[in-house]
């Protein structure tokens, strides 16, 4: 399979470094370090999942890396996604400390958090985390197209993924294109709009009209776009329900409804406004 392709059974997404990331995960963000987060990873993984991402910013590493060692499945069977945290620090040395929290020799995905500092200043040391064997890929988070654009001329190795706020209500289509134009592949951070967009009045009318759910209609459009999602739920119904998205297809006129829910007016630019300092 060629980078950009997705598996025939639509689970999986082919890399521009030949890896394979699966098309659903389950995200960590804002789940404390301790049972609720090992219970969520736990779940996931009994019902399926193979995709869990976390960070080293989110604090529960620890617990994603017991709830993957209690859930039997074998490792290589998990991709697993952390994030560095921009600091000043180096990320080989960070990437060391983040598999000893997670009791793994190596991560699947290795992302730079957010481009804190500059966007190209830690591209080295991610480089140098990947040649190490500290991670199987290495990408970007909450980039823009311009600040992409910068750690695509100075790398050695270019991201293979862009990880960001993603969904029909934030459809930054010139992000995407310029994702496209390097085959990085665009990895979608909340695509339920922690939670607010399931209770948007036009996803609830499609979801009572195609009979999903609004979660399951929000996780479908990205996947039928070809986008992985990684939603976050600390309910194993919810997580259970999440699953269940690749038994149904949105019709196109579904697809462009949807696609004209967006609110950013197509942007390339990654958040509305820059949360870090530096």
């Amino acid at each position: 399979m060629a980078a950009g392709e997705i598996a025939a059974d639509g689970h999986a997404h082919v890399l521009a470094d030949g890896n394979k990331i699966p098309m659903l995960g389950l995200g960590v963000w804002q789940v404390p370090n301790g049972p609720a987060c090992v219970n969520a990873v736990r779940w996931a993984l009994e019902l399926g999942y193979r995709h869990i991402d976390t960070a080293q910013a989110y604090e529960n590493e620890e617990s994603v890396g017991q709830a993957l060692r209690a859930s039997g499945v074998p490792r290589d069977e998990v991709f697993v996604t952390t994030k560095f945290l921009p600091g000043g620090k180096d990320p080989v040395a960070t990437a060391e400390a983040s598999l000893r929290r997670l009791g793994l020799d190596h991560v699947d995905l290795y992302l730079v958090h957010w481009p804190g500092g500059g966007p190209t200043w830690a591209w080295p040391g991610m480089e140098r985390a990947r040649e190490l064997g500290y991670a199987r890929s290495i990408g970007i988070s909450n980039f823009s197209a311009s600040e992409l654009e910068k750690v695509v001329a100075t790398a050695t190795s270019p991201p293979v993924v862009n990880q960001i706020e993603f969904s029909p209500f934030k459809y930054r289509r010139a992000l995407l294109q310029a994702c496209q134009r390097h085959n990085i592949a665009l990895e979608a951070y909340s695509p339920l709009g922690t939670g607010r967009n399931i209770s948007r009045r036009s996803v609830k009318r499609i979801a009572e009209c195609v009979g999903r759910s609004p979660a399951q209609v929000l996780l479908r459009w990205c996947v039928q776009h070809g986008l992985p999602a990684i939603p976050k739920s600390v309910h194993r119904e919810r997580i259970a329900e999440n699953a269940q998205i690749f038994d149904f297809v949105l019709p196109a006129d579904v697809m462009a409804e949807l696609d004209e829910l967006d609110r950013t007016g197509g942007a390339d630019r990654a958040v509305e406004r820059k949360w870090w300092r530096g």
